[in-house]
């Protein structure tokens, strides 16, 4: 097997459309149900399954190391692609997909999506002018660094089909894989897409062709298969880099850490850790947070003290997010003193608290007292060294509003303005919100309609429920339409708020016109009722006959207690005993979808 199995096929490019399109055997890890402890105290598959998991991965002879080296030779003078995968048979009775046809790729061209996960492949146009760009930059073909240092970028900017779509690229350009790269695309598959089968079959031709998995790649696939809850499976693929030799790291544990602890299963987590040392491991920072943070949710505070008190005889050293974690459950459990002792150990630790820090130790106050003594705290921030961000400032603004202060947070908010801190859009929510409760409705809008403000759907919505409580219908028609001239799409709120308001100021067809652009824009606004009484009260019963088969043909369900109401209105009008009682039953008829 040597240059001229290289030069055989389609490489990469076949193996992402053959795993996307699921032409995989049926090689998997399977849930471990006998674990037994061996030479390393630690979960093992049992024989059995060991033997069927290793005759999967291993179906191919090994390469011999001169082999891989001729190949590896051959493919940087020729530049042919890459062995391609072997082909893939399945006993399952499952009928597999047709076979894929053999097409040359293009630049163009992505890699289909995986039909367990339509739309996988969204954004895959992306990652191929970002390669067009690094060939004008080099003023030459990409390498495989290249082409894997795009691919990570695109997947860690959850852009999967785009991150294919570049390896596909270096399969089209000839360029051989390496492990960096097919590490890559087993993170692809196992973190992003969930497709484990594939992520398996891409380990499968790793050591079929010579590209020996890493503890990246396992870490890898072990952090995939955690974080959709597969722990079992997690453990075969631990399993495994042991029987290859391959030491696990902290990279690899935490992420086992984590679902374990995600599933309260805090005791098989902290067994883990005792395994890790007791095997030379030496736990990180980040595997110790996990369990510190696991241990604050369920109070046990105790043994969290414990593990700092030990930490610097087992080796590691807590940070911030440590503290942070431990403050948050120490303020949800009501223990703001504990909180704040904690800042001095910080501190004497030489550690720096930061602004998540602040904003825990600001919520945690305002949840155990009033808001004024989180707002002190925030205004004295800087004289304590503390840089205090937006989040901290919306965060005490949340809960003065809580508190109906609405004058403080203005005050707050301008005191922000002083120090420079930008405000986002949930910041003018809050800002705005509190001017419409002062009835200062005048520097509502005008802050509304400043450029410096970024509005938002709910800001907008805000200010149309205080103006429909004021009785200002054209201005909130007015407002209506700059929302739409701004580029902010109404929702089924703010259609409602704009109807109920126009109907209570009897003016209906204005109302009509409002509820006839909601059903364009698939919404059915809660005020459907108003508008009908209002149509019903104003005499307008053929506007009413219209508005009806309107809603029913474009599928929308009419709830029982609208007919009750519907009728009851009638009643209270007097059509039951008018000449014009046939167009009350044409009507209901009409809403029973008898005619």
């Amino acid at each position: 097997m040597g240059c001229e199995r290289t030069c055989a096929g389609g490489g990469l490019g076949e193996l992402i459309r053959s795993t996307a399109l699921g032409h995989v055997s049926n090689f998997q890890f399977r849930p471990i149900s006998d674990l037994t402890e061996r030479n390393f105290p630690f979960h093992r598959l049992p024989p059995p399954e060991r033997r069927a998991l290793r005759r999967g991965l291993q179906g191919c002879t090994r390469p011999s190391l001169s082999d891989v080296a001729a190949a590896a030779s051959s493919s940087r003078t020729t530049l042919c692609a890459p062995p391609p995968f072997p082909s893939l048979t399945s006993s399952s009775s499952a009928v597999s997909p047709p076979p894929l046809t053999e097409t040359t790729v293009s630049s163009s061209a992505s890699p289909p999506s995986p039909r367990s996960s339509p739309g996988a492949v969204a954004g895959a146009d992306r990652g191929l002018p970002l390669l067009g760009g690094v060939r004008v930059l080099l003023r030459r073909r990409p390498d495989a660094a290249c082409f894997t240092t795009a691919a990570a970028a695109l997947s860690s900017a959850s852009l999967p089909g785009a991150a294919l779509a570049v390896l596909d690229a270096m399969a089209a350009d000839g360029v051989a894989p390496d492990a960096a790269a097919c590490t890559v695309l087993v993170g692809v598959y196992a973190c992003r897409l969930r497709r484990f089968d594939a992520a398996y079959e891409v380990v499968r031709w790793m050591v079929a062709n010579g590209v020996a998995p890493d503890v990246v790649t396992y870490s890898t696939l072990i952090s995939g298969l955690c974080s959709a809850g597969q722990v079992a499976e997690a453990l075969g693929v631990l399993d495994l880099m042991l029987e290859e030799g391959c030491q696990p790291n902290a990279h690899t544990y935490t992420p086992i850490m984590h679902a374990y602890c995600t599933g309260g299963r805090i005791h098989e987590a902290k067994r883990l850790l005792n395994t890790m040392i007791a095997s030379g491991f030496a736990p990180s920072t980040a595997t110790y947070n996990v369990l510190v943070e696991a241990l604050c949710k369920v109070g046990a505070f105790e043994e969290v003290d414990a593990l700092l008190e030990e930490s610097t005889a087992k080796g590691w050293t807590p940070d911030a997010i440590t503290y942070s974690s431990y403050m948050d459950g120490l303020c949800k459990a009501g223990r703001i003193d504990e909180s704040f002792a904690l800042v001095d150990k910080m501190l004497s630790d030489g550690l720096q608290p930061n602004e998540v820090t602040l904003n825990i130790l600001l919520d945690g106050v305002c949840r155990s007292s009033t808001a004024s003594a989180a707002k002190r705290l925030l205004e004295c921030s800087a004289e304590l060294g503390w840089d205090a961000n937006v989040v901290n400032y919306n965060t005490v603004m949340r809960r003065l509003c809580d508190e109906r202060r609405w004058l403080s947070v203005i005050k707050l908010f301008t005191d922000m303005a002083k120090k420079g801190i930008a405000p986002n859009s949930w910041t003018f929510n809050i800002v705005v919100h509190s001017l419409c409760r002062l009835g200062r409705l005048h520097k509502a809008l005008c802050l509304l309609r400043s450029k410096e403000f970024v509005a938002t759907v709910i800001t907008y919505n805000t200010v149309i429920r205080h103006l429909s409580i004021s009785g200002e219908g054209s201005e909130v028609c007015l407002l209506l339409y700059q929302m739409i001239e701004g580029g902010i799409a109404p929702n089924d709120i703010t259609y409602s708020l704009v109807i109920d308001c126009l109907c209570r100021e009897e003016k209906f067809l204005v109302a009509l016109c409002c509820f006839y652009q909601s059903l364009e824009d698939d919404f059915f606004p809660s005020a459907f009722l108003s508008i009908v009484r209002g149509l019903i009260v104003g005499g307008m019963l053929g506007q009413l006959h219209t508005l009806i088969g309107c809603v029913l043909g474009q599928g929308f369900i009419i709830e029982v207690y609208i007919y009750q109401e519907l009728i009851k209105t009638f009643c209270k009008n007097g059509y039951c005993q008018s000449v014009e009682m046939y167009k009350v039953c044409h009507i209901l008829e009409r809403m029973l979808r008898l005619r």
